[in-house]
């Protein structure tokens, strides 16, 4: 799982010239030296100052983006994580166990720098905080605040009430009120300059039975297409020359609104924008409302890369209907086929899970076969992961891991032979 760990080295500035340390650079005798133990050791008068930790998927790194560049355009000061600090954030993943577990870990550490006196206040948002709730505040005591997926603006009045109240100010989850985070909010990118993420729709309306998602992102909630076209220009002012389209369906961007796809429309926009940027990317295109006109508006398109991130998970009808997956393969065959008459020169990426509940030896032979007969330029793979809650948990069929690691090990040396060839 990717992980930031703020600040950059050479980073010493944000977007648009907001200094990387805040107005504390004159308080404090110049951005290299540290501010104390935690505020209340700082030079009067000098800003606060705070780390961040990013977990998880590129969506979570927008948010983290726009997170810092709440901060930073308010004062604060930026400091790495094993510095005396503030405040010190840690934006979490939990789509996974596994990510839960690294995300605790990382709660864990800066809880027993909090205890040593090297950190004033831990703060925990994002994902974690919605999908365990109070257990988190319980599993963890010592956390000073939890921010949920949604409450991105709470989060800077919410410190400044925290260290005012210090040891009195009592952890709460807090989630907001339903709509998708403005784009144009300044973001203190933590990508390299020449690209950045461009987050299009929060949340999903898909009900695939392993995925834990809907439950921590909510519904589908797309963004304005001038909203993006906004976001996109600003980008492109600090820096980006590739943008890089995320979602948790993009594909589906605008039916919310609209009640029908809005991508096509959007990337046309995108292309005839008058900004300096170079490429747009598209991940996390699902099979659902890719026609024909998605594909000749990408095809045509002078900044649209040709590359198309496309998640199958299986192609074994008795596994897909298990999954809530409601693709056929023969019509999977069908679309695989279209896009590359479309889209001529298109890289395809799709990524699949193995050792899904009741996954045979036969049904994982299917799916070997189907990517030997249609290949894919570039592939990932994950073995299937038991999430409490969601209603893949409660099926029956469950698979030894060894099987399910034996069956990862085997599909990645069967694409390994098929990638060579792309090489």
């Amino acid at each position: 799982m990717p992980r930031y760990t703020l600040p950059l080295e050479g980073r010493e500035d944000g977007p648009a010239g907001v200094p990387l340390w805040g107005s504390a650079s004159s308080a404090s005798g110049g951005k290299g030296t540290a501010p104390g133990a935690a505020s209340r050791e700082s030079p009067q008068g000098a800003a606060p100052s705070l780390a961040l930790v990013s977990l998880g998927c590129p969506k979570n790194t927008v948010d983290s983006e726009r997170v810092l560049g709440q901060l930073l355009g308010s004062g604060w000061r930026l400091r790495r994580v094993d510095e005396p600090v503030d405040a010190v954030l840690i934006n979490t993943c939990s789509f996974l166990e596994a990510a839960c577990q690294e995300s605790r870990e990382v709660i864990a550490e800066m809880l027993a720098r909090k205890q040593r006196g090297e950190v004033a206040a831990v703060v925990v948002l994002g994902c974690l905080v919605e999908r365990l709730g109070p257990r988190l505040q319980e599993e963890l005591p010592g956390i000073d605040l939890c921010l949920g997926t949604e409450a991105w603006e709470e989060v800077t009045p919410a410190l400044v009430r925290l260290l005012e109240q210090r040891n009195l100010f009592r952890p709460a989850s807090v989630r907001g009120g339903g709509q998708a985070e403005a784009a144009g909010t300044r973001r203190w990118r933590i990508t390299p300059r020449h690209y950045a993420y461009l987050k299009i729709s929060e949340g999903c309306d898909r009900t695939c039975t392993f995925c834990t998602i809907p439950s921590i992102r909510g519904p589908l909630r797309s963004l304005p297409i001038e909203a993006v076209l906004q976001e996109a220009r600003q980008l492109a002012e600090e820096g980006a020359r590739e943008l890089i389209l995320v979602a948790q369906d993009l594909t589906a961007y605008g039916v919310d609104r609209t009640g029908r796809p809005q991508l096509a429309e959007l990337l046309r926009q995108l292309d005839q924008l008058d900004a300096p940027f170079e490429w747009v990317r598209l991940l996390y295109a699902f099979p659902e409302h890719i026609d024909d006109a998605l594909l000749e508006t990408a095809a045509q398109a002078r900044r649209i890369v040709p590359y198309l991130d496309m998640p199958l998970q299986h192609v074994v009808p008795q596994i897909l209907r298990r999954m809530g997956r409601p693709y056929h393969p023969e019509a999977t065959v069908r679309l695989l086929e279209r896009i590359r008459r479309h889209w001529p020169g298109v890289v395809l990426r799709t990524t699949f899970i193995v050792g899904f509940p009741g996954e045979t030896d036969a049904d994982f032979e299917q799916l070997l076969r189907f990517i030997q007969e249609h290949p894919f330029e570039r592939l990932g793979a994950f073995p299937y992961s038991r999430e409490a809650g969601t209603p893949a948990d409660r099926l029956d069929g469950h698979l030894p891991e060894d099987v399910k690691q034996q069956r990862l090990h085997e599909l990645m040396l069967t694409q390994q032979a098929i990638a060579f060839r792309y090489a």
